[in-house]
């Protein structure tokens, strides 16, 4: 059997040593997030850049509010929406991606039967159509990513999200955890949080929004760059009379 070169034992050790010190930074910074705010996530910074390069100028409208100062209704409307177990979870839902999971494998396996069912000259001229994968994301986990995470998709990414999710949620109340994903969460094209939210949409401050705009801007939140253009469709309107009607029964941290 053929020994293995001598300088993959340092460089395995130094890659360890590398996460080791990657995984110290993350759990010294959400430390210090005990007490102090963010002032940016990770995926702010990369749509503040791409937002540069397409348009000449950085669209950027946040404004901090604090967990008091934000409307319980739009609280209840995220938990509602976004991660109806939030208060209790640990972080993941397992079952949540268990769906998520059996989901995507049969979207898989219908885009594999399509692909064998079309002619073959068709086929090759075609695109390869790209399968929407669906996520099983909770507030905690969609919070891990937006602050330090970039956009790519892969294992080695997906496995340090999970520890990022766990540190968030053994070093973070659940209340700090909301509070900070309220005020950082995309809500429009350079709109991030609550009060950003709440200004541009309804011309009200974080704090005075009834339930129904709080559901409104909840529904927002899976695709909101879309969801902007048209905020009172029959589609979101519809969804928000769902998230109003199930809000009643959100445990708020």
């Amino acid at each position: 059997m053929k020994a293995l070169p001598a300088w993959i034992a340092p460089l395995a050790a130094l890659m360890l040593v590398a996460t080791f010190a990657l995984q110290l930074y993350f759990f010294a910074r959400i430390t210090l997030m005990r007490v102090v705010d963010p002032q940016s996530t990770t995926f702010q910074r990369s749509e503040a850049g791409r937002l540069l390069l397409t348009h000449g100028v950085i669209l950027w409208s946040q404004e901090w509010r604090d967990y008091e100062r934000i409307s319980e209704h739009l609280k209840r409307a995220v938990i509602a929406s976004e991660d109806a177990g939030f208060p209790e979870h640990s972080g993941v839902e397992w079952d949540a991606l268990e769906r998520a999971y059996e989901r995507n494998q049969r979207s898989v396996q219908r885009a594999e039967q399509r692909a064998a069912a079309a002619p073959v000259a068709a086929a090759a001229a075609a695109p390869a159509a790209r399968v929407r994968l669906a996520g099983g994301s909770t507030i905690t986990q969609q919070l891990a990513k937006n602050l330090f995470l970039a956009g790519e998709r892969n294992l080695a990414r997906k496995g340090q999200e999970f520890i990022l999710t766990l540190m968030l949620e053994v070093l973070l109340s659940k209340q700090r955890i909301l509070e900070i994903y309220l005020n950082n969460v995309e809500w429009g094209e350079g709109l991030f949080g609550a009060q950003a939210a709440a200004r541009h949409y309804f011309h009200v401050d974080a704090s005075q929004l009834t339930p129904w705009q709080a559901a409104s801007l909840a529904v927002m939140l899976p695709a909101p760059k879309r969801f902007e253009k048209l905020p009172h469709s029959a589609y979101l309107m519809g969804r928000a009379g769902t998230v109003l009607a199930r809000m009643g029964a959100v445990k708020l941290p």
